[in-house]
């Protein structure tokens, strides 16, 4: 099989224009795939649902119940790190492998030195978001305020956390599953992640509301949900980056 040069390849990989029904049809794929490989669908998911219910607990523990708020809300900068490992167990059924979580762990190393990269980025943005969480709070309405004044602060707190969430939405979107489906670095994927949102950015939208709608309904079960919605929202996101991202001129991974 020959493998196209450095020379040949493009900067940023061309995506495809998407239509309006497209993010249901990664759902209903995601939902195949959970319903395909159930064993390793399920331990990906009791794992962050762990991880969710531990940081919670402790944040609860310690009193810092605006800190509770922003772990929740910042687990969309972290939730596209911890599906790494889902978009290989897709890749694996999408080969006609029987996906197993070692093989899945196995591709992840492979890819470790990007994810890291990545990895970091997530981080500080994150913890960014943590300290803007902690200083909108200040503005919160003192006991008797107005409805007026707490629509302000929503707003406020709205406004700020939709200006991180919609750049790491944008970085995160196809670049995990590009670099755990073919040999390419961090900073290629993550430049074709972004033009690619930016070129289907009302479906993206779309996207980005059944991600928070699932995720909320996740949250509203104490967490419990996140043991299903992780995983099929990871094979949502793989099956995402199959349709819209066209990364021939990139050698696929081992």
């Amino acid at each position: 099989m020959n493998t196209p040069s450095d020379e040949s390849k493009p900067f940023v990989a061309p995506c495809r224009k998407l239509t309006a029904e497209a993010p249901l049809r990664w759902l209903r794929l995601g939902w195949q795939d959970f319903l395909r490989s159930p064993g390793p669908s399920s331990a990906y998911g009791a794992f962050v649902f762990l991880i969710s219910a531990t940081v919670t607990a402790m944040a609860w523990w310690l009193g810092r119940y605006v800190l509770v708020l922003a772990m929740l809300s910042g687990f969309i900068f972290i939730a596209p790190l911890l599906a790494s490992g889902l978009y290989s167990v897709s890749r694996q059924l999408q080969r006609g492998e029987r996906p197993t979580i070692s093989r899945a762990m196995h591709r992840t190393r492979m890819a470790l030195s990007n994810a890291m990269i990545f990895a970091l980025i997530l981080l500080i943005i994150f913890l960014v978001w943590a300290r803007a969480a902690s200083m909108v709070h200040i503005f919160f309405p003192a006991s008797g305020a107005g409805g007026v004044d707490l629509i302000s602060f929503l707003m406020i707190g709205s406004a700020v956390g939709s200006i991180f969430a919609v750049v790491t939405f944008s970085v995160s979107a196809f670049s995990l599953p590009m670099i755990v489906d073919r040999d390419t670095d961090m900073v290629t994927a993550c430049v074709t992640s972004v033009n690619a949102v930016l070129n289907n950015k009302g479906v993206m939208v779309l996207w980005a509301g059944w991600i928070v709608l699932i995720t909320g309904l996740s949250f509203a079960t104490a967490g419990a949900g996140l043991i299903i919605a992780m995983p099929v929202l990871g094979y949502a996101a793989y099956h995402g980056y199959v349709e819209t991202i066209d990364a021939t001129n990139w050698s696929p991974a081992p």
